[in-house]
């Protein structure tokens, strides 16, 4: 009933934006976006959520950016990166930065971040990254400062794709953080800002759980922009509607279901490669995502530079995820009887939308004798399960996939999470040196085309071993305003497009 009541609520909201319901009501000097969850920090240091990541690069520049149509790094508040894969890289800042108060950025404000990011007893996220990669950064004036690092880093560039904080917290980023409440954030314009100028002085993002909620505020004037938080299902009737417009593009974020490799039943490779069987992708994507998801052969997609497409896939077919099952000791106990050959438990996060797939696709493995008990729970209590491994199936999505040293972050033994490292990314307990092996030569090797060909043979040991079922990599979609022009899509699904949006009115 109470999914029925919330499909309704959507399409009202839907018929709403039809109809224009009320007069716009949103400043013209200001953009109105609408998010699913909080953001509860600006703090590059301190990001928990892809939400807070997202606000972080708004307000804090870094010396690379990872914003680029093609997600290869560009330079930001770098003038130069010299570095020649050795042990030293020197980096030279832009002349004149300055951050959002006036006050110069030199590259004391670097060494700083950093250091503050490595010290010891950091809760920063990114502390183990940063301590496996930099031993040390020396200020060599005020725009050079030199990285002395651990081991040769092919990843250095998109490594520094970090933000740079003032001793004040100041940013240099193309906004300037005026508030963060519980219920949204306010940014104004950077008047000192290095790059691209803002086009409108100010932005303001609101924080509303409700699906139908959000498409209500467009419909009465109080929201010009939706990215990626409107279902996928119900694109189709909000295109061609009078007063919006729907863009979509391709991302390079992957949606995928998790198993925890260290279950007893998920243990067995025969047990991951049947779920995988059973899964209808091509008829969910259908179904649900109106077509604007590409199927997925793992973390990366097909169109980025180390895409190996040659790797074992998993078209759906019942009987030989039968026969897997079979074959793993998990026989049918009364043939085609109602009894299941196994139960497992599937989590998710309490989003309609998301326990909607999550539905469809605990049906789709009941064809092959799987039973799920599908619980679903408020993001911040599912996430504590999964790094505590208190889940057996479970669905998610990655952070922004732009380079494949994820592969490492993923899937690497020294990844999973532990009492001292609660918060690392191999959240299902996978282990393989071979992997552990093709991943850390993939991080210390220089030449493109070799770390092409060890990702590719990474990427054909986990199509083969299958720790996670890859999915598919949801669109991005942006429902605006027809008053809302410029706003661009990048395929991270980061808010720059913020950046470059008008309005004409």
């Amino acid at each position: 009933m109470r999914s029925r009541l919330h499909r309704n609520t959507l399409i009202a909201a839907i018929s709403c934006l039809a109809a224009a319901c009320s007069p716009r009501t949103t400043p013209s000097d200001t953009v109105v976006m609408v998010v699913e969850a909080p953001m509860t920090s600006a703090d590059p240091r301190f990001a928990i959520s892809n939400n807070d990541s997202k606000l972080a690069r708004l307000v804090y520049a870094g010396l690379t950016a990872v914003d680029t149509p093609t997600v290869e790094p560009r330079l930001d508040l770098a003038e130069r990166i010299d570095y020649d894969g050795g042990l030293v890289a020197t980096v030279v800042l832009k002349p004149g930065l300055k951050f959002s108060d006036g006050a110069p950025l030199t590259a004391n404000d670097v060494a700083r971040t950093f250091d503050s990011v490595m010290a010891k007893g950091s809760t920063s996220l990114s502390h183990k990254g940063f301590n496996e990669r930099f031993v040390r950064l020396v200020v060599v004036d005020q725009r050079t400062i030199r990285f002395e690092l651990k081991k040769p880093l092919a990843t250095l560039m998109s490594d520094l794709d970090f933000g740079i904080l003032a001793a004040n917290n100041k940013g240099a980023g193309p906004y300037a953080l005026r508030e963060i409440t519980s219920t949204h954030v306010l940014l104004d314009r950077n008047e000192h800002h290095h790059g691209e100028r803002a086009q409108l002085p100010h932005v303001e993002i609101k924080f509303v759980r409700d699906a139908g909620a959000r498409l209500l505020m467009m419909a009465g004037g109080s929201a010009d922009l939706i990215q990626n938080n409107v279902r996928l299902d119900l694109l189709s009737q909000l295109e061609g509607r009078e007063g919006i417009k729907v863009e979509s593009a391709p991302s390079v974020i992957l949606t995928y279901l998790m198993m925890n490799n260290a279950d007893p039943v998920l243990s067995d490779v025969r047990v991951r490669q049947a779920i995988a069987l059973a899964i209808d992708r091509p008829a969910l994507v259908a179904a649900k995502f109106g077509g604007k998801a590409r199927l997925a052969t793992g973390l990366l997609p097909a169109t980025h530079w180390a895409y190996n497409g040659d790797v074992p896939r998993y078209p759906h077919d019942v009987e030989r995820a039968k026969a897997l099952l079979d074959a793993a000791g998990l026989t049918d106990p009364d043939g085609p009887g109602p009894r299941p050959r196994v139960t497992l438990t599937y989590k998710t996060s309490s989003d309609a939308f998301r326990v909607a797939v999550a539905r469809i696709v605990a049906a789709q493995l009941a064809d092959v004798g799987i039973a799920v008990e599908l619980r679903s729970f408020e993001f911040a209590t599912f996430f504590v399960d999964i790094k505590k491994g208190i889940y057996q199936l479970a669905s998610m999505q990655t952070a922004e996939i732009t380079e494949p040293d994820y592969y490492r972050t993923y899937f690497h033994s020294s990844e999973i999470p532990n009492a001292q490292h609660p918060d690392t990314g191999n959240r299902w307990r996978y282990a393989n040196a071979e992997v552990d092996r093709l991943t850390d030569l993939g991080r210390s090797t220089p030449d493109r085309a070799a770390r092409a060909r060890y990702y590719g043979e990474v990427q054909a040991i986990l199509a083969a071993e299958l720790p996670i079922v890859p999915l598919w990599h949801e669109d991005n979609v942006a429902v605006t305003r027809s008053d809302v022009v410029g706003y661009r899509l990048t395929p991270n699904a980061r808010l720059t497009g913020l950046v470059s949006a008008q309005k004409n009115r």
